[in-house]
């Protein structure tokens, strides 16, 4: 079968888009696979590198469908270890020391973490042939890396489980060319380095200053991937004012009770906090394996009734922040 990315409607992805990071759902299920639909993780593209959140059995199969590699993998993030997150991460990483990739590789996630990988590398006679680190995290700033900055906060749920929020370094202001030209300085290949904010000599022995030329910066883009949760107030802590929230709506609003009673939540709660949060955007994932394409049609109206930029998550849908 061929690679056919799904563009979610609400997001612009294109031609002329200025757009950094980039996230693939390979899977949106929640609990169980469905026919459409296999169990959790996601994948983000950015300039620091390439990073998978949560591994659910059959993610090595759905890379396969991608243009992805999963040699490329720098990080992976496991938001708590039930096996819909957390099963696919042993074959993916035997996959990849197979494939005779070098790429170091570390992972993160709760306490356990470590003793699942070293038990299933070990109890199946597997090693890996790469550096491989890991990480059992706790609540804080977990990774500093190129300016991106990825902080974890625990959620409601009944395992130890995480969100994560990623940000991204602030862009240089953009450069005023038509003050340069006032000022007697050409185009040419040195504008790039003023555009970064450098101090540039030129041949006649001008000194100039590039961060005199810039106008304010621009905040980076700031995302929010949940693992499963009932609403709490780490939620809100993790959301606030973020680009783009992927947040679980597992059941509808009418099973709320029931919803909440497991560590999740319902897609009125998803909604609400995107609203209260100050959120640009909001995906929903981790659907119920009860709901078919007009359940989960339904899901999205709920979610929408409260926080109107709200999109529900397809397996290998693409979306650019």
């Amino acid at each position: 079968m061929g690679y056919h990315p799904v563009i979610l409607n609400t997001f612009p992805f294109g031609k002329g888009v200025d757009c950094v990071m980039e996230l693939t759902f390979l899977g949106t299920s929640a609990g169980v696979p469905t026919r459409a639909r296999n169990v959790t993780a996601i994948l983000l593209e950015h300039q620091a590198g390439l990073w998978l959140f949560d591994c659910g059995e059959g993610t090595q199969h759905q890379l396969l469908r991608t243009a992805y590699n999963p040699g490329r993998l720098d990080k992976i993030f496991i938001t708590h270890l039930h096996g819909d997150h957390l099963f696919g991460l042993p074959g993916l990483l035997c996959s990849r020391s197979m494939a005779g990739n070098a790429r170091p590789l570390t992972i993160y996630g709760p306490a356990g973490i470590r003793e699942f990988v070293e038990t299933a590398l070990r109890l199946s006679g597997s090693w890996t042939d790469y550096p491989l680190t890991i990480v059992e995290i706790s609540a804080g700033e977990i990774v500093q890396e190129a300016g991106f900055t990825v902080t974890a906060q625990p959620l409601n749920h009944p395992v130890e489980c995480y969100g994560f929020r990623i940000e991204e370094p602030a862009k240089p202001g953009a450069l005023d060319a038509a003050a340069l030209l006032a000022d007697g300085i050409r185009p040419g290949p040195l504008f790039h380095r003023l555009k970064n904010g450098e101090t540039v000599e030129f041949e006649d022995g001008r000194i100039v200053n590039g961060q005199d030329y810039l106008g304010p910066s621009l905040p980076g883009k700031k995302l929010a991937i949940f693992g499963d949760t009932a609403p709490c107030p780490a939620a809100l802590l993790l959301a606030q004012d973020v680009d783009l929230l992927v947040h679980e709506a597992t059941l509808e609003t009418a099973m709320e009770e029931k919803a909440n009673s497991r560590g999740h939540s319902s897609t009125r709660q998803a909604a609400q906090l995107a609203r209260e949060a100050n959120v640009g955007r909001l995906i929903i994932t981790h659907v119920s394996s009860r709901y078919n394409l007009e359940g989960c049609a339904r899901l999205l109206a709920e979610c929408q009734e409260g926080f109107a930029a709200s999109e529900l998550a397809e397996d290998f849908a693409q979306v650019r922040v």
